[in-house]
């Protein structure tokens, strides 16, 4: 029995002791998963210390330290030393951002950020020479399984103006940054592990790290991105395996990071052995157009790198083609998830963006999409004339702050009944709940710039009325 009663014991977590099925832990781990994911416990709630806890369970302090490890893989929650065991933030809200239908006829999507696809209409002078191609029924072969020789040049090739140096044998074309991501993923971690990433990261991301159990630890930055001291001193605490970033502009917040903050991370990486995975998506937007950019971050830890440049935000994004670039050190490892989870990237669509690139209309396209991203970032000042003008000036979306303290789900609910779809800050968010609440706010999904113009219009009139 219990040395003390807990009748009036504040505990954080009281689990149903009636419950409890052996195996103990596991039936413990179940019920703190349940009152997790079903928001019983909310983000940050520091659990019980393990002994409280055995002692309130009169079970042994092990099974408890089983328990609450399981749920540490999933992701669920995590320890932070001398401090105690906290619910994950990302653990139960929702993360991933896809392509969903809407429940309004007339929503306008200002939440997944696409790629001004009136763009698309650029491409359609190239599809047909390719369809006209002597070699096109090779296109359809199981050959390549990382990509085509000639797709690869022309990869390697339009990489070059991004500052990436590499060559054929260590750069393999995959279906889009997502599935680039997850390959990145499998290949450099283990479930348990722990990344650093920035305080607001990608929401994908987020998802798959909480599939892969991967648990994320938030690094804290500024207005130049991550801060190398604080993942210094993570990796201090926390024994962190790894780092995902977004140097170019960062998603959601568009902050874009500079030379010097590069150079600075890129001595704690080495310093602490880490494995980067460098999302370059937005690189077209950043190299030759912002003074002071003199290549990505994997350029000064080649060897520690898995460094991914979409082409779906600066060509199409229907064609999913991203590069991935890696070292001799992560080749093996990059090949084997490539060789049992990706299989093979569609060649049809890698030789529709190789003509692109080789004839010269990915640059045109390129330029068009600038403009378009330019009028955009133009008209969003225009009906927020009051935000300061942070982060990157050609972002394909805005990180809009608001007063409205509503959970992030009932914000965006809030959205939809005006006919607007946009993402809250709660759906980027890791570690511990922020003062200060966002709005993501894409300005590239819009049918037209009129809906655009009416979109963004509704998003400031429900703000000011606090009608969210």
């Amino acid at each position: 029995m219990p040395f003390n009663s807990f009748d009036d014991y504040p505990l954080s977590w009281r689990p149903d002791r009636r419950v409890l099925r052996r195996p103990i832990y596991l039936a413990l781990a179940l019920q703190l998963e349940q009152d997790i994911l079903s928001g019983y416990l909310a983000p940050e709630t520091k659990l019980p210390p393990q002994r409280e806890l055995a002692d309130f369970l009169d079970i042994n302090f092990t099974t408890v330290t089983r328990a609450y490890k399981l749920c540490e893989l999933k992701g669920l929650i995590h320890a932070v030393p001398g401090s105690g065991t906290f619910v994950s933030s990302y653990a139960a809200q929702p993360a991933t951002i896809s392509v969903a239908q809407p429940t309004q006829q007339s929503v306008i999507d200002l939440g997944i950020v696409a790629s001004f696809e009136q763009c698309n209409a650029m491409i359609l002078e190239t599809v047909r020479t390719v369809a006209e191609k002597t070699y096109l029924e090779q296109l359809f072969n199981y050959d390549h399984p990382t990509g085509m020789p000639h797709h690869k040049m022309a990869a390697i090739n339009w990489m070059q103006r991004f500052g990436v140096e590499t060559d054929a044998e260590h750069t393999a074309i995959v279906s889009g940054t997502q599935n680039g991501l997850t390959l990145a993923t499998f290949a450099l971690f283990a479930p348990g592990d722990r990344v650093g990433v920035d305080t607001y990261t990608f929401a994908n991301f987020i998802e798959l790290a909480r599939m892969y159990r991967l648990h994320l630890v938030p690094i804290r930055g500024d207005e130049h991105g991550m801060l190398a001291e604080e993942l210094e001193k993570q990796c201090r605490l926390n024994g962190l395996q790894g780092v995902y970033l977004v140097p170019s502009c960062a998603n959601p917040t568009t902050v874009v990071m500079d030379e010097s903050r590069k150079r600075e991370l890129a001595k704690v990486i080495s310093a602490h052995r880490l494995l980067l995975i460098e999302d370059d998506t937005h690189a077209f937007l950043t190299s030759g157009i912002l003074s002071g950019y003199e290549g990505p971050l994997t350029r000064l830890v080649p060897e520690r790198s898995v460094y991914l440049c979409g082409t779906s935000k600066s060509i199409c994004s229907g064609a999913r083609v991203a590069y991935m670039v890696y070292s001799d050190l992560l080749k093996e490892a990059v090949l084997k998830a490539i060789y049992n989870v990706n299989v093979k990237t569609s060649a049809l669509d890698a030789e529709i963006i190789t003509e692109l690139i080789l004839s010269g209309m990915a640059a045109k396209i390129v330029q068009e999409k600038r403009r378009c991203a330019e009028k955009a970032n133009r008209l969003f000042y225009d009906i927020f004339p009051g935000q300061k003008r942070i982060g990157h000036p050609l972002s394909f979306y805005r990180w809009l702050p608001i007063q409205s303290k509503k959970p992030g789900i009932e914000v965006e609910q809030g959205f939809l009944q005006l006919g607007i779809r946009v993402y809250h800050s709660d759906r980027f968010l890791c570690g511990p709940p922020q003062e200060q609440r966002f709005l993501r706010i894409a300005l590239a999904t819009a049918a037209n710039f009129p809906q655009l113009n009416q979109g963004l219009r509704i998003v400031r009139q429900g703000i000011e009325q606090a009608s969210i």
